[in-house]
C-alpha cells in the first residue's frame, strides 16, 4: 500500500507537470501569433500607405519627416499616402471623472504638441498641406503653440481657428487617445520611435528609416513592375 501511494503521487506530479507544460506552451503560442504582423498586399498603381508612428519631440522623428518623408513625397507623390500617428511611447491614463491624462517621453510639452498634431492631421484634410504643416511644426516644436501658429501662417491655413478650438478641448485629447490605441496595436510591438510602416508591414526598419524611398519602390516591385521613377538615385539619410 505505501509503495501504491507513492506510486500515485508520482503520477500525479507527471500529470500535472504535463498540464503546465501544455499551458505554457498554448500562451506561447499565442504571444506567437500576437506578434505576427499583416502586410497587406496591394494592386500594382496603388500608392503605398505609410505610417508614421512618431512623436513631436522626438530628434529622430524629425530626422525621420524632414529627411526622408518630406523629400519621398517631393519626389514621388504618387508613390504614397501618409498616415500620421503622433504618440509613440507616450501612456494614457483615463480618470475618475472621465477626463485624460497623458505622460509623453519628452515631458508634458511633447503631450501639448502631440495633441496640436492630432488635430492638424484630424483637421487638415489636403494631404499635402498635411504634410506641410507637420513637417513645419516639427523642425521646431518646444513651444508647440507658437510652432503651429507660425507653420498656420506660414502655410496660409484657413481653418486655424478650428484645429485651435480641437486642441483647447476635449476633442484632441480623444483624438491623442485614439493615436495611442491605435499604436499600441503595432505588431511587433514599438521599440524605436519613430517605427514606419508599409501597407501594414514593419519589415526592416533601419532600411525604412534610411532609406524611404527606395524602400516604397521596393514595396511597388513586389507588386509589378516598378515605375520609371523608382530608376532614380535612391534617397540617402
Amino acid at each position: 500500500m505505501h509503495l501504491s501511494g507513492i506510486t500515485r503521487i508520482r503520477v500525479l506530479v507527471i500529470i500535472v507537470c504535463i498540464v503546465i507544460f501544455w499551458l505554457l506552451f498554448k500562451q506561447f503560442l499565442e504571444n506567437q501569433a500576437v506578434e505576427v504582423e499583416e502586410i497587406v498586399i496591394k494592386p500594382s498603381g496603388v500608392p503605398v500607405v505609410v505610417g508614421v508612428y512618431y512623436e513631436a519631440l522626438c530628434p529622430d522623428s524629425k530626422h525621420f519627416v524632414v529627411k526622408q518623408l518630406k523629400t519621398t513625397h517631393d519626389l514621388a507623390p504618387q508613390l504614397i499616402d501618409i498616415d500620421f500617428i503622433p504618440y509613440g511611447k507616450a501612456s494614457t491614463e483615463v480618470k475618475p471623472d472621465g477626463s485624460l491624462k497623458f505622460t509623453c517621453q519628452h515631458g508634458q510639452i511633447e503631450c501639448e504638441a502631440n495633441i496640436i498634431h492630432a488635430c492638424t492631421i484630424d483637421v487638415i484634410s489636403d494631404p499635402d498641406l498635411r504634410l506641410n504643416m507637420v513637417t513645419c511644426m516639427i523642425r521646431d516644436n518646444i513651444m508647440p503653440k507658437d510652432a503651429f501658429h507660425r507653420c498656420a501662417k506660414e502655410n496660409n491655413i484657413d481653418v486655424a481657428e478650428k484645429i485651435q478650438k480641437c486642441y483647447s478641448g476635449p476633442h484632441g485629447a480623444e483624438l491623442l487617445k485614439l493615436h495611442g490605441e491605435k499604436t499600441n496595436t503595432l505588431r511587433p510591438r514599438m521599440e524605436f520611435v519613430p517605427t514606419v510602416t508599409l501597407d501594414g508591414g514593419q519589415y526592416k526598419q533601419a532600411l525604412i528609416l534610411k532609406n524611404l524611398f527606395k524602400e516604397v519602390c521596393k514595396v511597388i516591385a513586389g507588386r509589378g513592375p516598378a515605375p520609371d521613377v523608382c530608376a532614380k538615385e535612391s534617397l540617402t539619410a
